[in-house]
């Protein structure tokens, strides 16, 4: 199983040009290792896809409970950022972010390359259905060609829209919330690229009551987890 514990905080985004190199310093130097210093983080996860015109990068983070995403010590960072974090932050567009709680795994190890699917709830869907439906549907796209480890996750948005300090300085986004998050790691990013089409299939296919699916396939850029900073 790739994302430990029972929750991963997603986050989809662009940079503005001029400070993307900037961006991948502060993320890989500083950003992430005080991130996975908050007790309760265990695992980072930074993704590229420069091809795209929208969300070129993303960040999971997994957490023992949904609940670390807006504990003392987490919000205590959000409300107190470095100085090296006011000069970045400014620079997001299009900022994307919500917790979830990890309903359903399949699958083992860590892949090469990340889809992560948006999803709404469709057709009188709801937590109950997704919940009952998405242990099923994990085990599926585990079946599909490429696919190493597929997560389900219900959103939990009254965790991730609590307002800080590092939020007044990313501008605001305009996108539609959503209900459920759905991860498949794979083998690399053509293998999964090839099969998004199956993904969103089995997806609709499943008894979960979630549809209107957004998937977009990343490289892995990064990982960094909580036992690396402690043995750092």
């Amino acid at each position: 199983m790739a994302l430990t514990g029972n929750a991963f905080l997603a986050m989809w985004h662009d940079i503005d040009p001029a400070a993307q190199n900037n961006y991948m310093e502060w993320h890989t130097r500083e950003h992430m290792p005080e991130r996975l210093s908050i007790p309760g983080f265990l695992i980072g996860k930074r993704l590229i896809n420069h091809s795209f015109d929208r969300y070129c990068y993303g960040t999971i983070y997994t957490g023992e409970n949904v609940e670390i995403f807006r504990s003392p010590a987490y919000l205590e960072r959000l409300n107190n950022p470095t100085h090296w974090s006011l000069g970045v932050q400014p620079a997001f567009r299009n900022f994307l972010r919500v917790a979830c709680e990890r309903i359903a795994s399949a699958g083992l190890g860590n892949g090469g390359a990340l889809a992560t699917v948006r999803l709404s709830y469709v057709d009188g869907g709801n937590e109950a259905t997704l919940r009952a439906g998405a242990q099923a549907l994990a085990e599926a796209l585990l079946k599909i060609t490429g696919v190493c480890s597929a997560h389900v996750g219900v959103a939990r948005t009254e965790v991730s829209d609590v307002k800080t300090k590092e939020t007044e300085l990313r501008p605001e986004m305009n996108e539609s919330a959503f209900d459920a998050v759905v991860i498949a790691e794979g083998s690399g990013l053509p293998e999964l690229e090839a099969v998004v089409s199956q993904i969103e299939a089995a997806i609709t296919a499943s008894d979960c009551g979630v549809g209107a699916p957004k998937t977009l396939v990343y490289n892995l850029a990064y990982q960094l987890t909580a036992e690396d900073m402690r043995q750092g």
